[in-house]
């Protein structure tokens, strides 16, 4: 007996509220093995380049975790030394922003509202906390660390095991040939959509960090670093990039660099970012602006900030998994991809 549609509308939702309670209680898990997935699944085109060229499996294999492991283990002592030096540069800016919260408050009172309430807010901006809290994400560098071994480790595993992806996609296909399309889909889209984030993210990087060193902005190269990883982030990541920089130019300067600030960042970012990249990232990933905007979110409160870094590679799996081995849930395409395609006219 076929169930109402309905009632299969509210066990599909309930089932999605179990999934997604449980892909939360796991997000410490599954966004690591995720971003190895992907790194992995960027790469293999090396990984076969290196094959062809008559290199043993093991020596490709090797070779291509070594380059991972240079990028990789490079960002995360950029970072970290970087983050030590704002903590390091913070508290001299102290007396900075206690200038620039009073006249704000006073400000403000001039147009009527309450004073009492606005030198609650400015006593409790100070600088000295902010550096007190660098100081406490310095100190988990331990646990920062045992997530990179982790990280690495799966790096190591995934790497040995793609060399036999070919065979596997084969025995895929021999059973299950929608299925097999779909995870080739799936790989494909996600590795156009890393190549092409990873150039325009270099690009803006490059010219943050020379536009900053320019401005006399202190630690350019953190703040390029910082437009880098942001530029993994749809539709928001130029905000998140350029949040940091102006307030530290503000404290720095006051609002002439920080408005400088702004209109650089504004000329190369959000042009580059906005406008430019978003058609690039559509056509190699075939989802519309909305669907990345909201899939962003939601990917972010559901893992965490990895999952907003890793949220259209999370959400074409997701498709590959609700959508496109499922000839029958093939119409949601039509909400989801950013050029969909007619359906083809019947021979007359």
């Amino acid at each position: 007996m076929e169930l109402p549609r309905g009632l299969v509308v509210l066990l599909g939702a309930a089932a999605a509220v179990v999934v997604g309670a449980g892909i939360m209680a796991l997000s410490w898990l599954i966004g690591p093995v995720f971003l190895a997935l992907t790194l992995v699944i960027a790469v293999s085109p090396v990984h076969s380049w290196l094959r062809r060229k008559g290199l043993p499996t093991w020596v490709a294999a090797t070779a291509l975790v070594l380059g991972v492991y240079a990028i990789l283990l490079s960002l995360v002592v950029v970072l970290v030394v970087s983050v030590a030096q704002l903590a390091t540069q913070l508290p001299r800016y102290a007396d900075r922003a206690r200038a620039l919260a009073d006249s704000v408050v006073g400000q403000l009172a001039r147009f009527g509202v309450g004073v009492d309430e606005l030198r609650q807010v400015a006593d409790s901006l100070d600088i000295g906390r902010v550096a007190g809290v660098l100081g406490t994400v310095l100190s988990g560098v331990g646990g920062l660390a045992s997530n990179i071994v982790f990280l690495l480790s799966l790096l190591v595993f995934l790497s040995v095991d793609a060399g036999s992806a070919g065979a596997r996609m084969a025995l895929i296909a021999k059973d299950r040939p929608e299925v097999a399309e779909a995870l080739g889909r799936f790989a494909s889209a996600t590795r156009k959509y890393l190549v092409v984030s990873t150039v325009f993210g270099l690009i803006v990087a490059v010219l943050d960090g020379v536009a900053l060193a320019i401005m006399g902005i202190p630690l350019p190269i953190l703040w390029a670093l910082l437009a880098f990883i942001t530029n993994y982030i749809p539709n928001v990541g130029f905000v998140l990039g350029l949040v940091p920089p102006v307030l530290l130019a503000l404290l720095e300067s006051g609002w002439e660099l920080a408005l400088w600030v702004i209109v650089v960042y504004s000329v190369l970012n959000f042009v580059v970012q906005t406008l430019i990249q978003p058609r690039f990232v559509g056509d190699s990933v075939g989802l519309s602006t909305t669907v990345t905007f909201l899939t962003l979110l939601f990917w972010a409160w559901l893992i965490g900030p990895l999952g907003a870094i890793l949220a259209i590679p999370l959400t074409l799996l997701a498709k590959l998994l609700l959508v496109d081995v499922d000839p029958k849930a093939r119409w949601a395409d039509a909400f989801l991809t950013s050029k969909p395609a007619l359906p083809a006219k019947p021979p007359s």
